[in-house]
């Protein structure tokens, strides 16, 4: 019987960029037309978003908010560490880079001997190429794959109904943000990656994924969380069959201020996310299967279709959380969660 642990953790690209840049998205949302005049003035912005606000913009809270991010992935990585897995599955979105027009699958599992990328070649939508590591445009993070196990996965997904898609290379974009972030955090302190990833695509983003749309106008959806419930437990009963020692991990930040329309873009669902993560904290998982796909864009939370999986496969496990952290933000465009399930 294979050993698997379980990670939550976030792909936002706040822990390696400079503090200075955190409220970029909200800054840059705040100068667009569409935004209402009154919320140009911070003074009717929630409360407790004019706190973190502050004097300087955000500046301050930001320190706050690295050091509550850098202390999260610390922890979640020593646990990894103890762990040793000789395979690390993560679950991530695709936002246009290597789904386009072209195709875009519901799940697409990554089957690669190696993924690499040069992160910091172009600014990460933030109006910075700066990074805390101080490496130029040219660095090259590589990260080995395991495609004899990816490829035992999706056949054995295939054969449980799931009509997952696979790739032995990626199109348009090189490794995806939501996973070379995973590692690049996880690896925040720079000691070295080399457990072999199987990426794990997730189209989270659903009727919002394509770009250049008219106004009003949505693709058809992504899976529901209840499809993803289900997929998470067909690949921990996949992983629980074998013989190898399996970290799954979700990743993603939970409301995003930038999807959260009736916010005006301009802050996340924060009282969403805190219902949520009481939910996960207690173990109350089937409020979680229970969430209509739409109640989740309401509140800007697509991208917890990623935690949905992971949730599905620790229920099937019977597992609860053993470390849970919320951290909590309203200008640097999300909050995050940190949550490891140990065996």
């Amino acid at each position: 019987m294979g050993e698997i642990l379980g990670l939550g953790v976030t792909h936002g690209p706040f822990v390696l960029y400079p503090e200075s840049s955190m409220a970029d998205i909200l800054r840059r949302n705040l100068a667009s037309p569409r935004t209402p005049p009154e919320l140009r003035d911070s003074r009717n912005w929630p409360a407790p978003m004019q706190v973190e606000w502050g004097e300087d913009e955000g500046l301050s809270s930001a320190y706050t908010h690295r050091q509550q991010l850098v202390e999260g992935f610390r922890k979640t990585r020593a646990v990894l560490d103890r762990f040793r897995p000789d395979v690390v599955l993560i679950w991530g979105d695709d936002q246009y880079e290597n789904f386009h027009e072209d195709v875009v699958p519901a799940f697409c599992v990554y089957i690669e001997d190696e993924f690499r990328c040069r992160p910091f070649s172009k600014p990460a939508g933030l109006g910075t190429a700066e990074n805390v590591w101080g490496v130029g445009s040219g660095w090259e993070l590589r990260v080995p794959g395991h495609p004899q196990v990816a490829k035992e996965l999706a056949t054995h997904l295939l054969g449980e109904k799931f009509d997952v898609a696979w790739a032995y290379r990626q199109l348009h974009a090189d490794f995806g943000h939501a996973f070379w972030r995973t590692v690049a955090h996880l690896d925040y302190d720079r000691t070295g990656f080399t457990y072999p990833i199987i990426p794990f695509h997730v189209n989270c983003y659903g009727r919002q994924f394509t770009r250049g749309r008219k106004e009003g106008e949505l693709d058809p959806p992504g899976p529901t969380p209840e499809r993803c419930f289900e997929l998470g437990a067909a690949v921990a009963g996949f992983f629980r069959q074998s013989s190898y020692r399996t970290a799954l991990i979700g990743s993603s930040s939970w409301s995003h201020a930038f999807l959260t329309q009736k916010h005006h873009l301009l802050w996340p669902d924060v009282e969403s996310d805190k219902a949520h993560y009481e939910e996960l904290r207690t173990g109350d998982y089937q409020a979680w299967r229970r969430l209509p796909l739409a109640q989740l864009e309401d509140s800007g939370e697509h991208e917890m279709l990623n935690w949905m999986c992971l949730v599905g496969a620790m229920d099937a496990l019977g597992r609860k959380p053993t470390y849970t952290e919320f951290v909590e933000s309203w200008v640097s465009n999300s909050s995050k969660v940190f949550a490891v399930f140990e065996p």
